[in-house]
């Protein structure tokens, strides 16, 4: 028959292995979500660029629609200056005019703001187009209503994915603002 204190060790080393399997199954958890989490990232931005290659042939037609030459669209346009850094998800140019748009799946209210910010900024990063007239633009696959509301009063072109295609939601006397 074992003591009373040979009983409380067996307890003990129990309790002790019963922790050492709870510590591993932890850090196996943690190891799990940590690549699920990584997973994720790497699939938002393979959206993020899906997205961006579906607006990026219509912003050709779409702004030349509304009357503005389109030359040139670069993807990802980034400077760094005066330890200030920004990058713009598609950059559409032409002789006089600039527009910025910003890219996202969902665009959302803070999202317009921060590209506001961009906008304000744009000629200190990018010298070269001090002289141009610089004009903002949104775009995502989901654009809920208040969303597109706010980008419009802010001067900002709005567009959207409409069936298979991408349009611009802002109406024939929209008249974007100018940075």
């Amino acid at each position: 028959m074992a003591t009373i204190q040979e009983e409380i060790w067996e307890i003990l080393r129990k309790l002790a292995l019963s922790s050492e399997e709870t510590d591993r199954r932890m850090q196996e958890t943690d190891r799990k979500l940590k690549e699920v989490t990584q997973a994720i990232g790497r699939l938002g931005n393979r959206l993020g660029e899906f997205v961006e290659e579906m607006v990026r042939p219509a912003v050709v037609r779409l702004f030349q629609d509304r009357g503005i030459a389109v030359h040139q669209v670069f993807r990802g346009a980034y400077a760094e200056r005066d330890q200030e850094a920004m990058e713009i998800d598609l950059l559409v140019v032409n002789d006089l005019d600039a527009v910025l748009v910003e890219v996202k799946s969902e665009l959302k209210v803070d999202d317009v703001k921060e590209h506001i910010g961009r906008l304000q900024r744009f000629k200190k990063l990018f010298p070269q187009y001090a002289g141009f007239h610089v004009m903002g633009a949104v775009a995502g696959m989901v654009v809920p209503e208040d969303t597109a509301r706010f980008a419009y009063r802010q001067g900002l072109f709005v567009l959207a994915q409409s069936g298979d295609t991408v349009t611009i939601r802002n109406d024939t006397g929209f008249q974007p603002g100018v940075w």
